[in-house]
């Protein structure tokens, strides 16, 4: 079974030459062989607003790139976002795309009785999440929290389920690592998960 799949290269670096833009071009390439549909954004290319006032949020987006991330958005039945850990989390750059995508009721809105729309139901979503640092030192020493926070507080709030995650850890230690990293997101690719 095919799938329309958006994949969101959330490095705010885009050159092809970053090991997130590696990750992105793998699982397209796994996702190409099998026959899936693939539409892709690169965050770190965009020209984008951050918003800064509470009201700004309740309007619909009117930045030209953030109108056609929405509109692949939409189009998507499985987003994939590729990223690097900082400082914990997802980079800055990343979180304020989503929060433009979001605007004007597109990701949730407030709803009724604290049940909010949900703009991203019935679509699934996998994170690709590289890091310097080991994957279990980050998962049992630090709990994984920014990662969960994406996954649950943006993600699953606007209805994106499942969501999976991806770990590449250790992205210094060697090129056969890295390789290996590489080889795993373009079978994730090929599956279309």
């Amino acid at each position: 079974m095919t799938r329309k799949i958006l994949i969101v290269n959330g490095h705010p670096d885009s050159r092809p030459e970053r090991f997130c833009a590696g990750l992105a071009f793998a699982y397209i390439d796994g996702a190409h062989r099998a026959g899936h549909e693939l539409r892709r954004i690169d965050v770190g290319s965009l020209a984008f607003p951050l918003l800064t006032r509470n009201e700004d949020f309740s309007r619909p987006a009117t930045c030209p790139d953030i109108a056609r991330a929405q509109r692949d958005i939409q189009w998507a039945e499985h987003l994939v976002f590729v990223f690097p850990l900082w400082l914990g989390a997802a980079p800055a750059l990343l979180k304020g795309f989503l929060e433009m995508v979001a605007c004007g009721g597109f990701g949730f809105d407030a709803g009724s009785a604290g049940n909010p729309k949900r703009g991203l139901k019935g679509k699934s979503a996998r994170l690709i999440v590289t890091m310097g640092m080991p994957t279990t030192a980050f998962r049992l020493v630090f709990g994984g929290f920014g990662v969960r926070a994406f996954e649950r507080g943006i993600l699953r709030l606007a209805g994106a389920f499942p969501v999976h995650k991806t770990y590449c850890g250790a992205v210094e230690l060697s090129a056969e690592h890295r390789d290996a990293c590489l080889r795993t997101v373009s079978a994730l690719g090929s599956r279309g998960t």
